[in-house]
């Protein structure tokens, strides 16, 4: 009988001829300041190891190693349990899901929040809960919302990056498109679905103007707040940072980054929340986030709020971008997020490779996860990166640039 499986052997060889697999690195952050620690031979890599620091991690705030977050997390599980042990729905709501539910709301300035097992599951359990009749997608969406808006299967129209001129020259045709068919277009659901800050871009979207072109078409908007929750006003997003609050109908975003856990959450209207809880599959078939991620995201939100990281990070963030452009390099973005622009696959490797071995981890993003030709290096500070820090990472890069030729 003939094989009818897959051909994994060939899948895996295209990948290696193409520079395109990936594999994994095991290792552990080592000490608050974002070291990397990993096997450099022999069985026992906890005896045997070489440290880096780390300039690619989401962890923003470097919160994952702050005391007072690993004790919160430390608490949950003493007190309420290391697992939820059920849907939120059945057994598994705890006053610790509400409280850290409370919190973001606040900081959100919404009526209510609700906490999903990952960002992913919130995305793609919002869109397909809503069942919108068309959305309206940023180019460069994360995945999660692609993959939401094929799996809630509405027809939908993809606009030029960050260009709210884009966006509205799709409204107005997609407008006139249904008058032409003899439909009334006020009678169909428009969402516009947005990244807030762009990972691998780090550029950031033009909220105000894309709610101006919203409300002109009577459509919806739903800010991903991923890469911004915990870094601008009050710990909060970009929404918060430009006061559109009133006008961002659904603010998503995740624990998983600067707020040092694991999870997402959707933050919006009391309706909205009592729907998702219905009708959000992932968030109805999933069992609830553990109280000790919750409770480690609940203390994380409390110091982004009320501490002094944001700040740090920023001003860490201003340095590294000037020494990057200051030696040449092609800094893409306006965030936190310094993307090093260059190119050709094989270079980016190299470039990556070179200050890997300068004792700086920086992996280099290459296609499918960027279009072809733009491969580069996401080059991400941390608030606890000291200034010798930032100078350690910029020396590497101009040594390992000019290796490369690339300076």
């Amino acid at each position: 009988m003939a094989d009818r499986g897959f051909d994994l052997e060939d899948r895996l060889e295209v990948l290696e001829e193409n520079d395109l697999k990936r594999a994994l690195s095991p290792g552990d952050r080592v000490a608050e300041r974002g070291y990397f620690a990993e096997p450099s031979g022999g069985e026992l890599p906890v005896l045997d190891t070489a440290e880096a620091l780390v300039f690619a991690s989401n962890n923003y705030l470097g919160l994952t190693d702050d005391q007072r977050i690993q004790d919160a997390a430390r608490q949950a599980a003493a007190t309420v349990g290391t697992g939820a042990g059920a849907s939120r729905l059945v057994t598994g709501d705890t006053m610790v899901h509400r409280d850290l539910e409370r919190q973001l709301a606040e900081v959100k300035g919404t009526e209510r929040a609700l906490a999903f097992s990952s960002g992913y599951a919130a995305n793609v359990g919002t869109i397909t809960g809503l069942e919108p009749d068309v959305v309206f997608s940023d180019e460069l969406n994360h995945a999660s919302i692609i993959d939401g808006c094929r799996l809630a299967d509405t027809e939908t129209v993809v606009y030029d990056h960050c260009d709210a001129a884009s966006l509205r020259s799709k409204l107005e045709d997609r407008a006139e498109r249904a008058t032409q068919d003899g439909r009334d277009p006020t009678d169909e659901s428009w969402l516009i679905v947005t990244d807030s800050v762009f990972s691998m871009d780090g550029t950031v979207a033009p909220l105000e103007a894309i709610c101006d072109a919203a409300e002109a078409f009577g459509a919806w908007v739903m800010a991903d707040e991923a890469h911004a929750t915990g870094l601008y006003a009050n710990g909060g997003g970009v929404v918060q940072a430009e006061g559109l609050e009133d006008r961002v109908h659904i603010q998503m975003g995740t624990l998983s980054k600067a707020l040092a856990s694991q999870g997402g959450y959707v933050a919006g209207s009391a309706a909205l929340i009592e729907c998702l809880l219905n009708d959000a599959r992932s968030f109805v078939f999933s069992t609830g986030l553990t109280p000790p991620a919750v409770a480690a995201a609940s203390e994380a939100l409390h110091v982004a709020r009320y501490g002094g990281a944001r700040e740090e990070l920023w001003e860490n963030v201003a340095h590294l971008r000037d020494g990057l452009e200051s030696m040449g390099f092609e800094v893409l973005g306006d965030s936190q997020i310094l993307p090093v622009l260059v190119g050709n696959r094989r270079d980016a490797i190299a470039l990556a490779d070179g200050v890997r071995e300068r004792d700086v981890v920086a992996p280099a993003i290459r296609p499918p996860t960027v279009p072809e030709g733009t491969s580069r290096i996401r080059v991400v500070p941390m608030a606890t990166h000291d200034r010798n820090d930032i100078i350690t990472c910029l020396e590497a890069f101009r040594a390992a640039g000019k290796e490369v030729g690339l300076l």
